[in-house]
């Protein structure tokens, strides 16, 4: 078992092998053997965004964190937080865009879901959000604005391999057509690398990576009283 506490300028990476497992910086530590608690700590204020796959588990990791259903239209707020998935803003336009075709609603829901995120950071939110975290300009306009707002931007990755993430759109009834799955695949293997091999994702403060083993003991995400500002 693994406990990582992640303060506010910390690199972390977790694996499900313990012999395998490599931290950086002095805030991440191995849990004692009796400990049971697996959680992230930010501070207050934090942006965390989830990213992996299409398929590799971002949304059943917010449904099992925080207690979500799938049907839900608008943000949900847990303790100190607002967990926002892409999956409300596609519920939200549901029953206004029946007659467009689904990949012309993609543009619609993923600006909402955007401005969303933008909107609670903004408010003073911490945040957890899924992402498809292979859109580079959105990493980097989120970053800017946690920096404009004195708080900071985290990834978690979910680091699971293709045939994995596409039996997960399978099984949630979503499946990206090949050409678009391929594509997604070819921007996310460098992304998860750097991840791996450096322990950083600039322009984010931090990222944390999870494989699958490390992701289903993941307990909570947890952010502090004190904010990153402070």
């Amino acid at each position: 078992m693994f406990v990582v506490s992640v303060t506010p300028r910390p690199v972390s990476r977790i694996r499900s092998d313990r012999n395998r497992g490599r931290h950086q910086g002095d805030a991440i530590r191995r849990a004692d053997p009796t400990e049971t608690t697996n959680e992230l700590r930010y501070p207050r204020g934090t942006l965390v965004l989830v990213a992996g796959l299409p398929g590799a588990g971002k949304s059943t990791l917010l449904d099992r964190l925080y207690g979500l259903r799938g049907d839900e239209k608008l943000p949900v707020p847990a303790g100190p937080a607002l967990v926002i998935d892409s999956r409300q803003a596609r519920n939200w336009w549901a029953r206004f865009l029946g007659p467009v075709p689904p990949r012309a609603r993609v543009p619609i829901v993923h600006t909402t879901h955007v401005w969303r995120i933008t909107r609670a950071v903004l408010g003073g939110r911490s945040v957890v959000a899924h992402t498809r975290g292979t859109w580079p300009h959105i990493l980097r306009g989120f970053a800017w604005l946690t920096r404009r707002r004195g708080t900071q931007v985290h990834m978690v990755l979910l680091d699971v391999d293709p045939g994995t993430a596409r039996a997960g759109q399978y099984a949630r009834g979503r499946i990206l057509t090949p050409a678009t799955f391929a594509r997604h695949v070819r921007l996310w293997q460098p992304i998860i690398a750097r991840a791996r091999a450096t322990g950083t994702l600039p322009p984010a403060a931090g990222v944390t990576v999870l494989d699958r083993a490390a992701a289903d003991r993941l307990k909570a995400i947890c952010f502090d009283e004190v904010s990153a500002a402070s």
